[in-house]
């Protein structure tokens, strides 16, 4: 199964990086519960295992495109967010360290797996995925726009995207760079 895992994470990260025209330096945020992804309810199964998998396709992914990941804690930390230090060099940081039962297992492993990282209450990502239905639009750039993915579960949890887009202001006198999008 963890092999299983770990290719449907790669395709829907990759599939929401082409369809949000995802670029060096960006900002991918990811919630996830593994207790979604093994069929449980959330918050009743957590998964170092499972979420090794996930982190390591994310990462490979983010690597490959130089992008930074960031990953979504549970409610147990208000969902606050692991991150790479460089990803928010002028961000207040906060004082935790996520575990499998506060934080998430996911969270876990990008606080062991980063380079440096950081927990900070909020970010303003680019695009995010969100794996079992975690509720990441809290840390979305305004205007988030949803993504429909063809990579719609991982294991049995139900996988939603996102993007973002630059707010349209001035009303009917205004012009629009449509290439932005």
């Amino acid at each position: 199964m963890d092999n299983m895992i770990y290719k449907q994470t790669r395709a829907a990260a990759e599939e929401l990086g082409e369809k949000a025209g995802l670029k060096a330096g960006n900002i991918l945020v990811v919630g996830c519960s593994t207790s979604e992804v093994l069929g449980s309810k959330i918050g009743t199964n957590s998964s170092p295992e499972t979420a090794g998998e996930i982190f390591r396709a994310l990462q490979d992914y983010a690597k490959e495109k130089e992008i930074f990941l960031a990953i979504q804690c549970c409610e147990h930390l208000n969902r606050a967010i692991i991150t790479e230090r460089a990803a928010v060099p002028f961000a207040d940081p906060v004082n935790v360290v996520p575990q499998p039962k506060a934080g998430g297992s996911l969270a876990t492993h990008a606080y062991a797996g980063f380079s440096d990282p950081v927990a900070v209450e909020e970010i303003r990502a680019d695009a995010g995925i969100d794996i079992g239905l975690t509720m990441i639009g809290m840390h979305l750039k305004k205007v988030a726009v949803p993504v429909r993915l063809e990579n719609h579960t991982i294991g049995e949890a139900l996988v939603t995207g996102a993007r973002t887009r630059p707010k349209f202001i001035g009303g009917e006198r205004a012009v629009y760079d449509m290439s932005r999008l």
